[in-house]
């Protein structure tokens, strides 16, 4: 089989994001860093602040598209370092539920200010609609990728 223009186009722009994804864990580690996070800490804390309460560790890797595992030792790395609790689920008898600490919202609230600095500077005379179109188009190859986890892959 020959590979489309348009495959040939999404290979091109997935090694761009590969490229871009180490990109961001490394500014990430570099905005986290004085307060004694990582971009992996700050990624499990933040998932918890969107979730608007306190979730599981399963809801969290969901959420982030990782695997409960990995996201487990992270949980227990911010457990360790006080910025998470755990606290027993009335749901569900052995999911503990992450609870963020004072020290961990406080963390968070002032990485968000690196953070909005940090953006505001990157994003600064990139055309918003090319962003708008880059969000809707990952929107879409998200949905589409999470279709095709059913669907066998066949040569």
């Amino acid at each position: 089989m020959k590979k489309t223009s348009e495959a040939t186009a999404l290979t091109s722009l997935i090694l761009e994001v590969f490229r871009l994804n180490g990109q961001l864990l490394s500014q990430g580690n570099r905005l986290t860093e004085p307060l004694g996070l990582t971009s992996a800490r700050w990624q499990v804390l933040g998932s918890i602040k969107l979730a608007g309460h306190p979730i599981s560790v399963a809801q969290a890797a969901r959420r982030m598209g990782l695997t409960r595992q990995a996201v487990q030792r992270v949980a227990n790395d911010l457990e360790t370092l006080g910025f998470t609790r755990f606290e027993n689920n009335p749901d569900h008898a052995r999911a503990k539920l992450i609870v963020p600490t004072a020290k961990g919202r406080d963390a968070l609230e002032l990485i968000e200010k690196r953070q909005i600095e940090w953006s505001n500077k990157l994003a600064k005379g990139i055309n918003t609609s090319l962003i708008n179109n880059a969000v809707e188009l990952f929107g879409e190859l998200h949905d589409r990728c999470n279709k095709m986890e059913t669907t066998p892959i066949e040569a």
